[in-house]
């Protein structure tokens, strides 16, 4: 009887730093509070009988939208700042190489790898050079949209001589016509960021399964882990 045994390897890399890590789930946990209580403001439940002060939803509703707001402005703060504090990979996807033009080959490959007409991705410590545009644009520039027009929006509550109505709404709703117009593109905005949620899920499941590399499990331990005899491409 003969037994055959298999060599098995992998490679480990420690990628996002704790603060990070943190940083990722605050503002992933706060995004989804903004787009549960997002679509409730949008499309409010009914209302219900007897005494108002007995039955404060949508009262309940709206602040925990504006709560959830200041901690993504919190932590999406903290986030540009730690691009500058922590290790390289932590301002990879505010400052994407998009000069090079081997990027954009990069870019072009992981596209073919998405829609399985490649064998086999490129392999990185961080994020994918599509992963990277798609995270700059979707992330980094809706999310400061999001908190511009919200606050925007949160200004005309507040009133004339506020700091979020004299720095956002006297200055922003002017450059969209009307408030109804900034309620109409914040509201769009949502769709945008749900959407992206969904998409930065699939993919990281995705990529977990077929490209074989811990993507999920790296956002909570720091290490990536790259299965099979294939290391990472990148020299993090």
């Amino acid at each position: 009887m003969t037994v055959s045994h298999t060599s098995h390897s992998e490679v480990a890399v420690y990628v996002y730093e704790a603060p990070l890590r943190l940083c990722h789930w605050v503002n992933a946990f706060a995004i989804l509070a903004l787009a549960g209580t997002g679509y409730l403001i949008g499309s409010p439940p009914p209302s219900v009988g007897g005494e108002a002060s007995a039955s404060f939803v949508f009262g309940w509703i709206r602040y925990l939208h504006f709560a959830a707001g200041y901690v993504l402005i919190a932590g999406f703060a903290f986030r540009i700042y730690w691009a500058f504090a922590g290790n390289e990979l932590a301002r990879q996807i505010f400052l994407p190489p998009v000069w090079r033009g081997g990027f954009w080959r990069e870019v072009w490959h992981e596209a073919l790898w998405y829609a399985l007409l490649v064998r086999e991705p490129i392999k990185y410590s961080g994020h994918n050079p599509l992963a990277t545009i798609g995270m700059h644009i979707l992330f980094v520039w809706f999310t400061i949209f999001m908190i511009v027009t919200g606050l925007t929006l949160y200004g005309e509550g507040t009133g004339m001589g506020s700091w979020q109505h004299t720095l956002f709404s006297s200055r922003v709703i002017p450059l969209f016509g009307q408030s109804q117009d900034v309620h109409t593109w914040h509201h769009l905005g949502m769709w945008v960021i749900i959407c992206f949620v969904i998409i930065h899920i699939y993919v990281a499941v995705r990529e977990d399964i077929m490209s074989r590399q811990t993507i999920i499990s790296s956002m909570f331990s720091g290490w990536r882990t790259f299965r099979g005899n294939s290391a990472p491409r990148d020299s993090h």
